[in-house]
């Protein structure tokens, strides 16, 4: 949002210049403001942003009623076998971008089938883990702790990373040119996390979407960080009655790109992204 200035027949004009996504694309919007910037810009500013974060809100939460009405008719066997797809998707996906080799149908084949692929071992025990914790995460009514990370960690990489299996680290840890926050803090800023999860008053998808922003700055293991990041997040949105959000592994590049961004940078993407991805829900 900004204050453009325009000249026509050697007057000023004032504008304030807004953009935002509708239907995939980029709208600019502008907003007359006279021949002079008001006295009180900022306050103009400030109620077209609250604007725009009702919207989203009412977009958000007509998502979250659609979904409960539609799964209220399922019945309990479809229930089951819609989750069993969730779960093979979110588990091809979130470990896909965590450089897992095995492939989509690999991992429908492993998870209903109990065939294991030629692959490496240690992906096809992760892949196994991982989908059994996502479905028992699904199903407890467990208030999201520090105690509940450590054994969806454990539980997940007790077979294939025993050393590190269930712990926070005690080491620092770098990913690409990010330097994780140092290990020293990490039992205050994951208390501080766990109360930002239960307590805070936003709408539960940011909550989750800064909650997975945050999990992922503190980085406390010292292997599959992503993969407990995006556990968290979708906990919190389907404890809260709303569905759930898939990271692609086709589009890795972007939501890595938008981890980079500051905290509000990585919000507005991400709940951009879960409009989109629901946006049959509320039209």
């Amino acid at each position: 949002m900004r204050v453009v200035e325009r000249e026509k027949g050697g007057a000023k004009y004032f504008y304030l210049q807004h953009s935002f996504r509708k239907n995939g694309k980029v709208i600019t919007r502008e907003l007359y403001l006279g021949k002079k910037v008001p006295n009180d810009i900022e306050e103009i500013k400030a109620k077209l942003v609250l604007e725009a974060k009702e919207a989203i809100a009412e977009r958000l939460e007509k998502i979250r009623i659609r979904f409960q009405e539609e799964w209220v008719r399922y019945p309990q066997s479809a229930r089951e076998k819609e989750l069993q797809e969730i779960a093979i998707a979110f588990t091809y996906n979130t470990n896909a971008i965590e450089g897992s080799s095995i492939t989509l149908e690999e991992t429908r084949l492993i998870l209903e089938d109990d065939v294991a692929p030629s692959k490496p071992l240690r992906e096809i025990r992760e892949t196994e883990s991982h989908a059994k914790v996502f479905l028992a995460m699904l199903k407890t009514g467990e208030e999201i702790s520090e105690e509940l990370l450590l054994k969806w960690h454990k539980e997940i990489f007790e077979e294939t990373k025993p050393d590190i299996a269930g712990q926070f680290r005690n080491l620092l840890v770098r990913v690409g040119p990010y330097v994780a926050l140092d290990w020293r803090d990490l039992e205050k800023l994951v208390k501080q996390l766990m109360t930002f999860v239960n307590e805070s008053k936003l709408n539960p998808v940011e909550i989750a979407v800064r909650a997975h922003y945050m999990f992922e700055k503190i980085h406390p293991f010292g292997d599959g960080n992503g993969r407990i990041g995006r556990l968290l997040m979708n906990y919190v949105l389907w404890k809260k009655g709303y569905p759930m959000l898939i990271i692609e592994y086709r589009k890795r590049k972007t939501y890595y790109k938008a981890l980079e961004r500051t905290e509000e940078g990585f919000t507005n993407y991400l709940i951009r992204r879960y409009i989109s991805v629901h946006k049959k829900r509320f039209q």
